[in-house]
């Protein structure tokens, strides 16, 4: 299903005459360099190719003959590679390496070339014997270029040698003549035709080599069966194995508007036919805060889908594919496949933004949290790994697509985390904001879409809500409440009943709230505002009859949020007092 699905959009690609694809015997590659020959074939130039990104240079991507699988002993590209096997050379330290690689690639193309008359093609064997890899340190940029990428050229041309008709047919041909000839039934196609025994590399998901990895690969005994080796296990057809490599290259191409890393999930989507959800979607899923509000498009489409309305020009019945992929040693493992309609990912995406909606601490808070917003929150961001569970992370992002339950492990997370900052404190001795805007829209979330799912959990208002009796609710705003005493009768203060008794008060308030009773009496004959806060506390006591011995985890979220409802309430207080002033 999911090769199939990458082959029809491979010549989807190759039928749009906008889109530079591959064709079959090419792959896009990233080129460094360029080395510029005269008819003699001596080298006139070493160009550096590389392109300015932000504030570094990076290659240039070319679509070249499709590049070997080099697996432990070394095979040439044709008419392009790296310096060791173009000039001999690199600065990896290993000169016999090189000049193997020099000798292999100069053996390859004097057999392949031997009977061709064509000038550029002879400069390019003179250049081959006439080289001395001794010269290639005096080149330009040497120590830049070392080890990169290189194309040839012909002085006085402006097109490369790899992209002459001529050349390319010779290409093509011996492609032709090497093909593995071992024939059978394509499980993409189901057509007889020639089976590959190695695909083409993918590259581009995040971890995997620099040379790409594979998704379908045989590499041991134990993975084999009826005496077949490598891909024959699994027989897909050359042209199919080329196409879908190439389609997914393509999604996961650097500058690519349909790839989005999810964890470690390098996740990419498209949809059978043109749509434009093909390049909103990721920023619909994962909106970064400057793009939402640098954008007005883009908050226009966010806000419709939020609110349920359809997006303009968009077919709602185009199938669309979201493929995750992440790094399994020399593999790729297909973390999760989602096929559904564009309506329905536009549809449980906005559900996903409603569920989150919260009153928000600042006006600077994205209204639009991304995914990756969201599992920052999860982890310790001052850690040297900081990198959210990928297991939670795929989870997360299969509950938004299928509108299921969010994943217990992303409740658990967030509260731990609470817990884990209740008594830290930033640069200037402050403490931080352990509950902040977006763990409190996270926990809303998965506690509104439980009750709504299955009746469990609770329903919980986007503001403080005065109305709501849950026990956990009121102990949250009791505990907020109890906090602003104790800091309006010490103004200032840096150490509040939040860095000793949240944990307890959150899980086992029965054994906590007396004592912070008791404690907030001598803060209320202090506190400038004491008589309000002390009218406030009676008012929540008394939907009190008890307070409970433990409380679930789903409890504890709530408590959370009530306590930040109540939080917002006491700033949007303050905020009326100066206004009417």
């Amino acid at each position: 299903m999911i090769l199939q699905e990458l082959c029809r959009y491979y010549e989807r690609l190759a039928e749009n005459p906008a889109i530079e694809i591959s064709p079959p015997g090419f792959s896009r590659e990233k080129i460094h360099a360029e080395i510029v020959l005269d008819s003699d074939g001596n080298l006139l130039q070493f160009n550096d190719l590389r392109v300015p990104k932000g504030k570094r240079l990076v290659p240039r991507e070319m679509i070249v003959p499709q590049s070997v699988k080099r697996t432990s002993s070394p095979a040439p590209n044709f008419l392009w590679d790296n310096t060791s096997y173009v000039l001999g050379a690199d600065n990896k330290g290993k000169p016999d390496k090189a000049a193997q690689c020099f000798e292999l690639f100069c053996e390859f193309h004097r057999e392949l070339l031997k009977t061709e008359k064509e000038p550029s093609i002879l400069a390019f064997l003179a250049f081959l014997s006439n080289w001395d890899p001794q010269r290639a340190p005096s080149l330009n940029h040497w120590d830049e270029l070392a080890g990169g990428n290189v194309v040839f050229r012909l002085d006085g041309e402006r097109q490369y040698l790899h992209e002459k008709t001529a050349v390319k047919k010779i290409w093509l041909e011996h492609k032709s003549r090497n093909q593995e000839g071992v024939q059978g039934y394509c499980l993409v196609t189901g057509q007889q035709q020639p089976i590959a025994r190695l695909h083409p590399a993918v590259k581009g998901v995040r971890d995997t080599q620099s040379s790409g990895a594979a998704i379908v690969t045989f590499n041991l005994d134990a993975f084999c069966s009826y005496g077949k080796e490598q891909n024959f296990n699994a027989p897909i057809g050359e042209m199919s194995a080329f196409s879908y490599t190439t389609a997914l290259n393509y999604l996961l191409a650097n500058d690519s508007r349909q790839r989005l890393q999810i964890g470690d999930a390098t996740t990419v989507f498209w949809t059978e036919r043109p749509s434009p959800v093909e390049g909103l979607f990721g920023m619909m899923l994962d909106p970064k805060e400057a793009d939402v509000s640098d954008n007005a498009e883009l908050r226009k489409v966010l806000e419709a889908v939020r609110e349920g309305r359809p997006v303009n020009k968009t077919d709602s019945d185009i199938r669309f594919f979201i493929l995750g992929l992440s790094p399994n040693a020399a593999r790729i493992a297909v973390r999760f496949w989602h096929v559904c309609t564009v309506g329905e990912a536009e549809e449980r995406i906005g559900q996903h933004f409603r569920d989150l909606r919260i009153r928000k601490d600042f006006d600077s808070e994205p209204d639009f949290p991304g995914i990756w917003r969201l599992l920052r929150e999860t982890v310790n961001q001052k850690a040297s790994d900081s990198s959210p569970q990928p297991l939670l992370a795929a989870s997360l992002l299969r509950s938004i697509l299928e509108g299921t339950a969010y994943p217990e492990s992303l409740l658990t997370a967030v509260i731990n985390r609470i817990r884990a900052e209740q008594s830290l404190k930033d640069k200037t001795g402050k403490p931080i904001n352990n509950v902040n805007y977006v763990r409190a829209a996270i926990l809303k979330a998965i506690l509104v879409r439980k009750y709504r799912l299955s009746k469990q959990g609770m329903e919980v208002s986007m503001a403080l809500d005065k109305e709501n009796k849950n026990p956990a609710y009121l102990l949250g705003r009791l505990f907020a409440v109890l906090e602003k005493v104790q800091q309006d009768a010490s103004p200032g203060i840096n150490t509040t009943i939040k860095d000793r008794f949240w944990g307890a008060a959150s899980a086992t308030p029965k054994v906590v709230f007396p004592q912070l009773l008791r404690l907030a009496q001598h803060h209320l004959e202090k506190a400038e505002y004491g008589r309000m806060r002390d009218k406030q506390i009676e008012e929540i006591l008394a939907d009190l009859s008890d307070f409970p011995a433990h409380l679930s985890l789903d409890e504890q979220g709530l408590f959370a949020i009530g306590y930040y409802h109540q939080r917002q309430d006491f700033f949007k207080g303050k905020e009326s007092r100066e206004t009417n002033q």
